[in-house]
């Protein structure tokens, strides 16, 4: 399969001087067409700024970035307009659907930049709702919906376009369990069809729904790795699923504690040590006495 993106030695700079900020740094990446990848990694690891390159939301300081076969540095800024809107739906944590539209109008509105009528518009954007479950929602606004809804909303105006690549940043982080089932599913459905996928996300379980998985860590791709779809790679279960504590771990944790406490408690009181109060029975002998 031909590479539907190409990253080369691409770095990503905010700031000047002494107070620039690297957010990725060197980063070579070639995504074939209809790949499936789950982008993982702690926070602040360079994971959504690399997606935001890759969505043409951003340009990368230095370094190369093709897209279907073009240098993206050559294209004007018409043109990236055009593959972002036409090449690319976008999926975020927060919906961002608007308020004051209904799940329908929400799904077209992409379709408003292309100058297409009205009524292709909304005819387009109920066959995506359709698609992803939602027809009997069209004329709900967001409020009037579930987490879950919404993001299929979401995903729904994400396919208006018909795109070839699908950006998901951390699709499931507002959602339960049995939400993220659903979306993880519409997004395996349509990986199926044939769309490329990239996924950010910080829950080992969904990388079961990739074919490969890369790790990032401070601004780069630290481990890459092809996976079988319904399996949690090696790479996922080694940086992200820790040990359980065995009760031999637990027992020495407690000794060394034990430990450490008495030695504490003997430092604070030498240095907090005061001196005793003289009791009413010493000073009343010393007064007989006198």
């Amino acid at each position: 399969m031909n590479n539907i993106i190409q990253l080369q030695d691409v770095s990503k700079l905010y700031g000047f001087g002494d107070a620039t900020t690297v957010a990725v740094e060197d980063v070579s990446l070639q995504v074939r067409k209809g790949e499936f990848i789950a982008v993982m990694g702690p926070s602040g690891s360079g994971k959504s700024t690399l997606m935001n390159l890759i969505g043409l939301l951003d340009r990368p300081t230095e370094g190369m970035y093709m897209l279907q076969g073009r240098k993206v540095s050559r294209l004007s800024a018409w043109r990236r307009a055009r593959y972002r809107r036409d090449c690319i739906g976008f999926v975020f944590q927060s919906f961002n659907l608007l308020a004051t539209m209904t799940s329908l109008e929400n799904v077209a509105l992409p379709l408003a930049y292309k100058g297409m009528t009205q009524t292709r518009r909304l005819k387009q954007a109920g066959n995506a709702l359709e698609r992803v479950g939602l027809a009997d929602r069209e004329y709900y606004y967001p409020n009037q919906l579930s987490g879950g809804q919404m993001q299929r909303v979401a995903i729904a105006r994400a396919l208006v376009n018909n795109p070839e690549i699908i950006i998901a940043d951390e699709p499931t982080g507002n959602l339960d369990s049995a939400s993220s089932r659903v979306v993880l599913e519409l997004l395996s459905d349509l990986h199926k069809s044939g769309h490329t996928i990239l996924m950010v996300t910080h829950n080992p379980e969904l990388t079961r729904y990739a074919t490969r998985v890369v790790f990032m860590h401070d601004g780069t791709i630290v481990a890459d790795q092809s996976s079988s779809i319904g399996t949690v790679p090696d790479i996922a279960k080694k940086m992200y699923l820790k040990p359980k504590k065995t009760e031999e771990d637990d027992l020495e944790g407690v000794s060394a504690l034990m430990d450490a406490v008495p030695q504490k408690d003997e430092k604070s009181a030498k240095k907090t040590k005061k001196p005793k109060k003289k009791s009413k029975s010493s000073k009343k002998s010393r007064s007989k006495k006198s």
